[in-house]
């Protein structure tokens, strides 16, 4: 990340390689501390549809656009993929505010992220069309923020959903109700792929190995749609750099693949698989590095290890520093959740492990993430 980014403010730590300067740590610092989840909007928020709740999507004039029945899209045609694609997308509404969902089947499933309907086991979802109904949370994953609400319509129009990642550079849509203005439409291009917001890993999974874009995105886009110039589903918003951490249109969307992956693994059994390491990452700075008397220059600082987890049972200890996972340089607790997130239980996985002078070879068998456990 840049190092023009606001510094970080007074006494946070600073997170990043640690061979950045300080002043790109302190960057790194200030982007997790500003990093917002493009979450639900508050009560409060200055929406249209508070003054229209019998018919939320009324207030928008393009909620009144006839969808063209998914036929052929000329690609790059923006007002035709926005009226074609609109039916897909749905406000959702809960008693902290609003989000957005994309229709996942035809009989009434919506994806969307896990923190809009936090705490939540019904909500409200409203339509294109101008209806509105209540929905059930059907499933959830925390890892990935991902959820599944049912509702009880039908005859959904339910999009493509392009699993093969975009190309940096190709055009990009996004759909979904910003601060309440439902069926609101940003344009950009894909920006980067397999983006991790430096300093996330700290406070949440689910912000490694995204799609990044201009496209504009803002508070009650989350579980929103991005599309490319082909009218396909390539991601859903999930995250935002504000102007305020000296950003211009940094946002973040998680892989329509991921999306897939895990809404037919929830829908299965009501639960996504993921690999657990068993323990608790930290970046490596070189004040730590001299504390732990280590010359690693790179790597993941173990903070903490369960005893009986994979880690433990390896050999790693608290203030090893983890230099790769097969082979891949593991620079940031970031790349470490973004490596886990590509394997399965099950896997045996080779680790280099860096310990005061000495380094070791260690093999970890993962298995899967037990509740309420992190890395």
């Amino acid at each position: 990340m840049s190092p023009a980014i606001h510094p970080a403010r007074p006494g946070r730590p600073a997170f990043g390689r640690p061979n950045f300067s300080r002043r790109r740590a302190a960057a790194a610092a200030a982007i997790s501390a500003a990093v917002a989840l493009s979450a639900c909007t508050g009560p409060t928020a200055p929406t249209e549809t508070t003054a229209t709740a019998g018919n939320t999507a009324a207030a928008s004039p393009a909620a009144s656009a006839p969808a063209t029945g998914g036929g052929a899209i000329e690609a790059g045609n923006l007002p035709q993929l926005v009226e074609n694609l609109a039916p897909s997308v749905v406000t959702i509404f809960t008693q902290g505010g609003l989000g957005s969902g994309v229709v996942y089947s035809e009989d009434g499933l919506i994806i969307t992220n896990e923190h809009v309907i936090r705490g939540n086991t019904t909500v409200g979802v409203g339509f294109a069309d101008g209806q509105r109904v209540e929905g059930t949370v059907l499933a959830t994953d925390e890892v990935t923020d991902l959820a599944l609400v049912q509702t009880d319509r039908t005859g959904l129009p339910k999009p493509t959903y392009q699993t093969d990642l975009p190309q940096v550079g190709e055009g990009a849509l996004v759909l979904g109700s910003p601060l309440g203005f439902e069926n609101t439409a940003t344009a950009g291009i894909i920006s980067g792929l397999h983006r991790s917001i430096p300093g996330s890993a700290s406070n949440s999974l689910s912000l490694v190995d995204l799609i990044q874009t201009d496209a504009p995105i803002s508070p009650g886009n989350s579980g929103g749609a991005v599309i490319n110039m082909r009218g396909e589903v390539i991601g859903i918003s999930e995250a935002y750099i504000p102007p305020s951490a000296g950003a211009v249109s940094l946002g973040f969307a998680i892989p329509a693949a991921t999306a897939v992956e895990v809404a037919e693994e929830l829908l299965a059994d009501g639960t996504a698989k993921h690999s657990y390491l068993g323990l608790t990452p930290g970046a490596l700075t070189p004040q730590i590095a001299r504390q732990l008397g280590t010359d690693a220059s790179t790597g993941v600082v173990v903070l903490a290890v369960d005893d009986d987890g994979p880690a433990g049972r390896a050999g790693i200890r608290p203030g090893d520093v983890l230099e790769s996972m097969e082979g891949v340089e593991l620079a940031t607790p970031e790349k470490l959740l973004a490596e886990l997130r590509n394997r399965n239980p099950g896997e045996t996985v080779a680790v280099k492990v860096r310990r005061e002078d000495q380094s070791l070879d260690l093999k970890v068998d993962l298995i899967e993430r037990p509740p309420s456990n992190t890395q």
